[in-house]
């Protein structure tokens, strides 16, 4: 009979939701439910870069309403569809870097606030996609992605 409609759902309204009415003869009557808003956002940026410089891009740089710090993440660079994973970061423990990067072994660490450092850009850097996945709840996956360009002086 009753019924609560949301418009412009955003992960924001995930709670939980009680509605109470009153009935006669029968007084108080009252239902919970939980809403989760399943969501896998994407973001998408392009960075400029010069060659041989240092490359750093912010894991969800638009997001300030959570400090995701606290949640597993993982850095992912990817080429015609394949991606390969090149750090992740568990909560309280130290970043593992992936060693199976060739181009990417000695080169990348992982910054304040979670951000990706490249150091140095080459050539083949140019065009790669790289994504910073974050899971902030087990059915929820925040996720930003970066194409680069590198250019030559």
């Amino acid at each position: 009979w009753l019924a609560l409609h949301l418009e412009n759902v955003t992960m924001s309204l995930s709670g939980q939701y009680k509605c109470t009415f009153a009935t006669y003869p029968y007084g108080t009557k009252a239902a919970k439910i939980q809403l989760i808003v399943k969501a896998e956002e994407e973001r998408h940026y392009l960075k400029k870069v010069w060659l041989n410089q240092t490359l750093e891009i912010p894991c969800l740089e638009d997001t300030t309403s959570e400090n995701f710090s606290i949640y597993p993440l993982k850095w992912l660079v990817g080429e015609n569809g394949r991606k390969e994973e090149l750090v992740s970061k568990e909560p309280a423990c130290p970043a593992v870097y992936r060693n199976s990067s060739v181009l990417y072994r000695q080169r990348v660490l992982l910054g304040l606030n979670n951000a990706l450092k490249v150091f140095p850009t080459k050539i083949t850097d140019d065009g790669r996609v790289f994504s910073c996945h974050v899971l902030y709840h087990p059915e929820r996956v925040q996720k930003s992605s970066t194409t680069v360009r590198v250019f030559g002086k």
